[in-house]
Order: structure tokens, then sequence, then C-alpha cells
């Protein structure tokens, strides 16, 4: 039997890399897939590569709570509750100093990435717990565990994900909800071409081409080379199966050697 056969999934971030390597892995497992994101236009061209009878989606900002509420509500009209929520939307910001950061983004770094999933926690408990319980996937990084120089309000987010993560972790307990994070390092997505663009236009010597720099963050890999999103889908599904059912609490890296070595 597939691994999450009669299990419904909502997954924010669905339009991205790793949210459209979710969708497709979760419902190759058997589960109903909604996805939410901005981009309408990328979640129409997903649920279509899946199929309307197993994926659909709901446009919103997950930075507003009538908007998180009305995602959640579509999952449960269009499929009848909610077993999985992985919360995967994010945005990198910007490379830059502390004293230099603007404050305008960081507080939208904090606005997406924490706001984010503390609201969708907020709508999808109470759905899980009608549903007699579910798993809640988190996507933090390896900068949820250590620091990085130009990345203020990324790191300090992907930081304060995972706190949220072990307070949901002991309330949802009675409830047979488990919490998890995924940490991943970098990944072949379009975040990573943002940050590898930003890193080259910082650098003193302007010959530095965008192959350099990304070979300059592969080279703190141990396995030299990025991830992709299928690897890291690879770790939230077991997170949302019922295999992982004594896990909960637990930060999950998916990075390569990365956090086994000194920063």
């Amino acid at each position: 039997m597939a691994r999450l056969t009669g299990k419904i999934a909502l997954i924010t971030g669905g339009a991205g890399g790793i949210g459209q390597a979710a969708a497709k892995r979760f419902t190759a497992e058997g589960a109903k897939v909604v996805l939410v994101d901005l981009d309408e236009s990328a979640l129409r061209s997903v649920v279509q590569s899946i199929g309307e009878d197993m994926a659909s989606y709901a446009v919103a900002d997950v930075t507003q709570p009538e908007q998180v509420q009305s995602y959640v509500n579509a999952a449960v009209e269009r499929w009848g509750g909610v077993d999985i929520y992985l919360a995967n939307a994010g945005i990198e910001g910007t490379l830059s100093s502390i004293p230099e950061y603007p404050i305008d983004i960081f507080d939208q770094v904090m606005a997406v990435n924490v706001r984010g999933v503390w609201l969708g926690l907020k709508y999808v408990i109470p759905a899980m717990r009608n549903r007699g319980g579910g798993s809640i996937v988190i996507t933090s990084s390896t900068a949820g565990i250590g620091g990085g120089a130009g990345m203020s309000a990324y790191v300090t987010s992907k930081h304060a994900v995972i706190g949220i993560m072990r307070s949901a972790a002991l309330e949802c307990a009675p409830l047979g909800i488990r919490v998890n994070t995924v940490n991943p390092a970098p990944i072949e997505t379009r975040m990573m071409r943002s940050l590898e663009e930003m890193r080259a236009a910082a650098a003193d010597d302007s010959a530095v081409t965008l192959q350099q720099t990304k070979q300059s963050f592969e080279a703190r890999i141990p396995l030299r080379r990025y991830g992709n999103p299928e690897e890291v889908t690879n770790m939230m599904l077991f997170l949302a199966s019922d295999e992982s059912s004594f896990c909960t609490g637990g930060v999950y890296m998916v990075d390569g050697g990365r956090s086994a070595g000194s920063p």
C-alpha cells in the first residue's frame, strides 16, 4: 500500500522547488494535496501536472490570518480535512550586514518565514484535531542551527521556527499531532540561484562568476554538492507518514554532512 493512502496534505510554498517535489511525491504515495502560494499560474501548472483528482490549490498570503484560515478551510471543503501540514513557504531576504540590513526586508522575512508558520499552526491544529491527529513538518534550514554572515534575517527566522516546532510538539502531543522540522543545506532551487547572485554581486572581485560562487557553497558541504528537492522530500515523506509515529519535536538534517563540521 502507498504510504499516504487516505491522507490529506496541505503544502505552503507549493509553487517552489521543494513544494512542487513534495506535492508530486505525496500524491504518488496516495495523498490528496492542497498547494498554497501567491503564484496562481505556477500553482495551476503543478495541479494540472498531477491531476485535479489528486490536487487542488489556494492562492494565499501566508502572513495574513484571514487568508491562512481560508486555505485551511479550502482543504477541509475540497478533501475533508487536514492530516499533513507542510509549512514550507519561505523567502531568503537580502545579503547585507546587520547595520546595513533594510528594516523593511527584515520585517518581510520574519513575516513570511515565522509569522506564516505560526499562523499556519494556529489554524491547522484545530483541523487536525478534528481528524484525530496528524503530522506537521516545518521547513527550516542548516541556517536554523548556525550563523551566517550577511543573512541575519533568514538565519533568525530559521532558528525561530525550530522554537515554534518544539513548543508545538509539546502542545500537540496529547492531540496525536506530531511536529518536526526538516533542515536542508543548499538545494537546487530558485532560492539558491538568488543567493548565488547576491553573493557574487557582493564579492570584492568583480570577475567572480556564479559558477565560482556555487562552488564556494558546495565546498562547505562534505558531499561536495547541493541536494535536490527530491532528497528533501524523502525526509518529509517519512515524517508525514505513519512510519515516523514515534518522532516528534525533532530537527532532521538533510544537508550532505554540512552540520557535522565546523561553520
